[in-house]
């Protein structure tokens, strides 16, 4: 079953339409929101999509269970598996022939200069709070379970699949397939080395899944396959949606203009090191994630920020941590 998380982009949509899409989303230029863009959540395979909103909306979300508290906590785990653990590995699918000779904002070069720096750096490890293998409703691991990771060399591999054009508007299950595709290239064929990888599948610019830039600006679910769960991010091409999608949310002029790339992909890089195969890790009782706690604060206590990771600067967005604020919990740039 797959399940999809994302994040939400500053539109002209009314509050009702929000309300109806369920996938968690990073609101473009404010608050976090979620949506389920497809409403494929029951779909054979399929997991619900967690969006990262765009910026400026709030949805409100029916409360599950664990409602009383903001904390996150764990629920139990699909199969076990709530959090990547080990020497988890990010790869990157540039996915279609309209890739070819055709990224205007440099995309792929950044993304990828974020990936190679992100492992190990203080933003990060506010992951290894988390943990799986403890008792649903667990707020505080301490020394239990098993812990998420921060390891260093995080990018597994890069794979521009470009021999034949993507779908011009993929759906949910066609992005779903192309992640199932990668695992199978990179030769991660069994429900264990699954456990602990994520793929992220980019479109080329112009060529993004319908909502982007008016509902969500990315998310990240989950599909059943043979080589077992399957956590993937749809990644579009965010320059296209200009500021609904985090351009000069940190910087100005011409430099931020490409800000989004890496606050809308740490965001959903980090949810799914906490909720792999959504929603069995960690979530508050509203359903959002450490991510979509955070999304576009841009003053105050967890303010997006340009930050250093392993000698590189990024702009991103702050993580919730339950420790926090003895353990009040909050959103931090470091841990």
């Amino acid at each position: 079953m797959t399940r999809k998380h994302s994040l939400l982009v500053v539109s002209l949509v009314t509050i009702a339409t929000i309300a109806s899409i369920f996938a968690i989303a990073l609101a473009v230029f404010a608050n976090p929101a979620h949506a389920n863009p497809t409403n494929t959540a029951h779909a054979t395979g399929l997991s619900r999509a967690i969006t990262m909103p765009v910026r400026g909306h709030i949805r409100a979300k029916p409360c599950r269970h664990n409602c009383g508290g903001n904390n996150l906590t764990y629920h139990g785990g699909v199969g076990g598996v709530g959090v990547e653990t080990g020497a988890d590995k990010v790869y990157l699918i540039y996915w279609g022939s309209q890739w070819n000779s055709n990224d205007p904002s440099g995309e792929a070069t950044i993304q990828q200069n974020f990936f190679n720096h992100v492992g190990g750096s203080s933003w990060n490890n506010s992951v290894t709070q988390y943990c799986e293998g403890v008792t649903t409703g667990t707020v505080t691991c301490g020394t239990s379970g098993t812990h998420a990771t921060n390891p260093t060399g995080l990018l597994g591999g890069v794979w521009y699949d470009n021999t034949s054009a993507a779908p011009s508007s993929p759906t949910q299950s066609q992005l779903a397939a192309e992640a199932v595709r990668a695992a199978a290239h990179f030769n991660n064929t069994t429900s264990t080395s699954n456990t602990t990888v994520q793929y992220v599948v980019n479109t080329a610019t112009g060529n993004n899944m319908n909502g982007f830039g008016t509902q969500w600006c990315a998310w990240h679910s989950s599909t059943s396959s043979t080589y077992g769960n399957i956590a993937y991010t749809n990644m579009p091409y965010i320059t296209d949606a200009g500021a609904s999608c985090g351009a000069n949310f940190v910087n100005g002029g011409g430099s931020g203009l490409t800000d989004g790339i890496t606050i809308v992909g740490g965001h959903e890089f980090a949810e799914t090191e906490t909720d792999i195969f959504p929603n069995g890790g960690w979530l508050d009782g509203s359903g959002s994630e450490n991510g979509d706690k955070c999304a576009w604060i841009s003053s105050g206590q967890g303010a997006s920020a340009n930050v250093t990771m392993n000698g590189a600067s990024f702009p991103v967005q702050s993580l919730w941590s339950n420790a926090f604020n003895s353990n009040a919990g909050g959103c931090v740039l470091s841990y």
